[in-house]
């Protein structure tokens, strides 16, 4: 997991372009145009805000055990346009109207101040704001969360008799923004499996990982574009060097998100738009994989 405090400057840190020796050539990773706006507006739908999502997951006592309300399309519209008008404590006092009626801290994050952070990706991709106040607005939303953590301590669950199904998380090699594998990693790890995260991985680490432990399942992030054949004969080097001849790999990110057909293209076994969803397609595809692996061969 992540070291030391997360602060908006780390936040924003992907928005600095550097080149690396170490990367592979430009035809086998991913890559972006640095500063455009669509750059601004993908780090935060892929990088920042899975980042604030995994540095203050909370699961808390308080609310698990009542039943849960949901946050309807139109409260979550309104509140979106508010980081932009309102300070911090205005936002928390808006966030703490909700809890008190019934939401889950985790339905707050997941569903209120992510799609929050979204919007403003957004606005600035429409060039409705400018950059100081994307800023200020993430800020906000930081504080926010910063807030509701200190009140609601993260708890992890704990193991249960039936073995824990292992799993390993990673960017695709040469995609530099690992904020997304961090926090499908947490997510995971909170329910019950044994889960790995590679943030910054080569190509040969993460064939050398995999086939040292019988992972359940591998999980790749795409947050770039990025040719559908590297990813194919990275899946394919992946199976052939996995201890576990039934290994599941999931696809996910914007990428796939944007291109569903992505996933069957590159030889993946199935993907999710969320981490919800991300879980229970994990799951079917644990429980199915040596049927599946029998019906490939």
């Amino acid at each position: 997991m992540s070291s030391g405090p997360v602060t908006l400057k780390r936040m924003l840190e992907p928005l600095r372009w550097r080149k690396s020796p170490d990367q592979p050539p430009q035809s086998q990773r991913c890559h972006h145009d640095p500063f455009d706006r669509d750059t601004v507006a993908t780090i935060i739908e892929s990088d920042i805000v899975p980042r604030l999502l995994m540095a203050h997951s909370i699961e808390p006592l308080t609310v698990r055990d009542r039943p849960q309300k949901r946050i309807d399309d139109l409260a979550v519209s309104r509140f979106a346009e508010l980081p932009m008008t309102l300070e911090a404590a205005g936002l928390l006092d808006e966030v703490d109207r909700f809890i008190e009626a019934g939401v889950s801290v985790e339905s707050v994050y997941i569903d209120l101040l992510a799609p929050a952070a979204r919007s403003l990706g957004e606005m600035w991709t429409r060039d409705e704001c400018d950059f100081v106040e994307v800023t200020m607005g993430l800020w906000r939303l930081q504080e926010v969360m910063r807030e509701i953590s200190g009140r609601y301590p993260s708890i992890r669950q704990s193991e249960g008799p039936a073995p824990r199904m292992a799993c390993l998380f990673s960017p695709v090699p040469g995609d530099d923004h690992s904020f997304g594998a961090l926090m499908i990693d947490d997510v995971f790890s909170r329910a019950g499996w044994e889960s790995e995260v590679v943030p910054q991985p080569v190509r040969r680490e993460l064939l050398d990982a995999v086939s040292r432990r019988p992972f359940d399942l591998i999980g790749l992030t795409v947050s770039r574009e990025c040719a559908a054949g590297t990813l194919r004969s990275l899946i394919t080097a992946l199976r052939k060097a996995s201890a576990n001849p039934h290994v599941a790999i999931m696809v996910g990110g914007r990428r796939i998100n944007e291109d569903p057909a992505l996933v069957a293209d590159v030889g993946a076994d199935g993907t999710g738009t969320d981490a919800r969803a991300a879980l229970d397609v994990a799951r079917r595809l644990v429980k199915a994989a040596p049927a599946r692996a029998s019906s490939q061969q």
